[in-house]
């Protein structure tokens, strides 16, 4: 393990504290970043995400997708828990918290936007740093590649009957662009990128050692988008601690909650860790591109439910950093 991973924890922190600082030091080099984006999805972001990604594509084996099909336990789990429990659970947690139990701290407007934004989140399983996730837990990169495959396709048809299920609405208008571009962005490109260099090198130790030096910018490109999220969102952060806080509560359990069930129910049923943890990991992250930009495009910019959304993204990489580092002291328990 080298120097980033084995600090990863202490180097994102620095990353959000960097963030939020540069977010109130330099707000116009902030804004500047965030006009750079096309279809709600901001360039620069995409470009670190992809140097996230990369590293991984490289890893894929096009020979071993047959292999999927010999352990379908995985790609069971990740569908059933993405599509028939996470979105309803989180519908729950939003109603239970912003209806009852903080009632009294919030107006009722404001609790259905805050439950609506907790809605978009749940129905958009995560696309492209799950690759991250994965990669981090030493999980099977071929594998990943078609469960991550298997999600958006279901997501380009389910995504919108669910929110407008749970939302009670009929007129959502998904951003197609949003969507297509990000998954084109963040899966095929690096995709392409990461077979067209197997070839080129060919030897199986070639690859394995173009992966090892090519890695730490994986770690570099997390880190750096943790800044840049951050201070996105720094005065927010500063002017509304209280409110970031209460609408984090109910992510927090439902992230917990759903890696649990999904890493749980892999285990009983003999599911290997290199598939097991990556499976309970894409339940867990989130599409935060799709949810923030339905959230704009539906209640607009300065929304309860953008607010929600962008909420889910600060809340995110702590969150799925601890559980990797979980899956890791746990993968001992799980088959080879």
């Amino acid at each position: 393990m080298g120097l980033f991973e084995r600090y990863l924890s202490l180097w994102i922190a620095a990353g959000m504290l960097a963030g939020v600082a540069l977010g109130a030091m330099a707000p116009g080099l902030v804004q500047a970043i965030a006009g750079a984006e096309y279809a709600q999805v901001n360039l620069v972001v995409a470009v670190l995400i992809w140097a996230m990604v990369y590293p991984m594509m490289v890893g894929v084996d096009f020979r071993a997708v047959g292999d999927v099909a010999r352990q379908p336990k995985g790609l069971m789990i990740t569908l059933s828990v993405n599509w028939l429990i996470k979105p309803f659970t989180m519908a729950f947690l939003g109603v239970l918290f912003f209806e009852f139990l903080f009632a009294p701290w919030i107006s009722p407007a404001d609790a259905q936007s805050y439950i609506a934004g907790l809605i978009l989140l749940g129905a958009a399983p995560c696309t492209a740093m799950v690759f991250v996730w994965s990669q981090l837990t030493r999980g099977d990169a071929t594998y990943t590649l078609v469960q991550v495959s298997v999600n958006d396709l279901i997501m380009v048809v389910a995504f919108a009957p669910i929110v407008a299920l749970l939302l009670g609405v009929t007129d959502i208008v998904v951003p197609w662009e949003t969507l297509l571009l990000s998954v084109g962005l963040f899966v095929v490109l690096p995709l392409i990128a990461g077979v067209l260099t197997r070839r080129l090198l060919a030897n199986p130790a070639r690859i394995e050692s173009f992966q090892a030096r090519v890695k730490p910018f994986s770690i570099i490109g997390l880190i750096a988008t943790v800044v840049i999220l951050f201070a996105l969102q720094g005065q927010e952060i500063l002017s509304r601690p209280m409110i970031i806080l209460l609408i984090a509560i109910p992510i927090l359990i439902q992230s917990y909650g759903i890696f649990g069930l999904a890493y749980f129910t892999a285990h009983r049923m003999g599911v290997p860790h290199r598939i097991a943890a990556p499976c309970a990991l894409i339940g867990t992250s989130n599409f935060f591109e799709l949810a923030v930009a339905v959230a704009i495009s539906l209640f607009g910019l300065s929304s309860g439910a953008a607010l929600a959304t962008v909420v889910g993204v600060l809340v995110e990489v702590p969150v799925m950093l601890s559980l990797v580092a979980f899956a890791n002291r746990t993968r001992e328990r799980f088959p080879v």
